[in-house]
């Protein structure tokens, strides 16, 4: 019987190459993603920690049992998969893409019951040995054109976040641009944002927009009291609904949007780096 939600898995600062990583979180998210079989897997940047070759090759590995799944993933780098020319290396182990240079990518999937169409545009926002992003008014023509084609469900991914995380202190690491593609994806219709890059799991409505902020799913380079997490989004006509999912121990509801009505209620457990008990499941 098919499910009525299209789902989409967001793993991303995987982070292999880290004193701080740990394989155990990651192979275990990776057979919870396996069992729940979503539509599509997005790895969301950081692959690695230092960008060398060696990194790139022990995140396949523990990739690799996705794809042999069957699952839909689209891989992006984010800013330490730079380092040190690692986006030469991201490139020979997962792909140019679709503009060789950036390693952006365009994907089409359906599914859910009645089957919604959904277009994800995922882009490269690293600068090489830069912890700040971009995307580029070069691109921006690009990002329109193919938000353009029809579609259910839209959806923009890169691993820098477009707005300010709670607990990050003087932020100074969102994409440089980020006004003006906030502007631009609310003008394409775009209907959801997957970011991550602080390792701090949140959730916000923009202009219309779900900008859905993933966590760590494998590092314990975390801030306050948030373990790690990976996210998973349900998207139906008339809901869409993020849950936290704690490798190994459980999950919960993060935040859920009423797409009708345009509301969205979020959990008070995305401020849980600040409550000792709070993350606990």
């Amino acid at each position: 019987m098919r499910r009525e939600a299209f789902v989409i898995s967001q793993l991303s600062d995987i982070h292999t190459g880290s004193p701080h990583f740990d394989a155990a979180l990651l192979e275990t998210a990776v057979a919870e993603t396996i069992a729940v079989q979503p539509d599509l897997v997005l790895i969301g940047g950081d692959l690695t920690t230092d960008g060398y070759a060696n990194e790139f090759r022990i995140a396949q590995q523990f990739l690799d049992p996705l794809t042999e799944a069957g699952l839909s993933t689209v891989v992006i780098p984010g800013n330490h998969d730079s380092k040190n020319v690692g986006y030469l290396h991201f490139r020979d182990t997962f792909g140019a893409g679709d503009v060789p240079a950036k390693g952006d990518r365009v994907v089409d999937v359906s599914g859910g019951d009645p089957a919604l169409r959904v277009r994800m545009v995922a882009i490269d926002s690293s600068k090489p040995d830069l912890a700040e992003g971009e995307v580029g008014r070069e691109r921006y023509d690009w990002i329109r054109e193919h938000l353009a084609a029809p579609a259910d469900v839209k959806v923009f991914a890169l691993h820098h976040h477009l707005v300010p995380v709670p607990g990050t202190g003087r932020e100074r690491n969102t994409v440089w641009d980020a006004g003006d593609v906030l502007a631009l994806l609310a003008d394409a219709g775009v209907h959801v944002v997957l970011s991550g890059h602080k390792h701090v799991p949140h959730v916000w409505l923009v202009n219309g927009v779900l900008i859905v902020n993933s966590g760590t799913v494998s590092s314990h380079r975390v801030r306050g009291y948030t373990p790690p997490s990976y996210n998973v989004i349900e998207i139906t006509a008339d809901v869409m609904r993020v849950t936290m999912k704690y490798p190994g121990r459980g999950e919960r509801l993060a935040a859920e949007l009423d797409r009708v009505a345009g509301r969205m209620v979020s959990s008070p457990e995305l401020a849980g780096m600040f409550n000792k008990t709070s993350w606990r499941v």
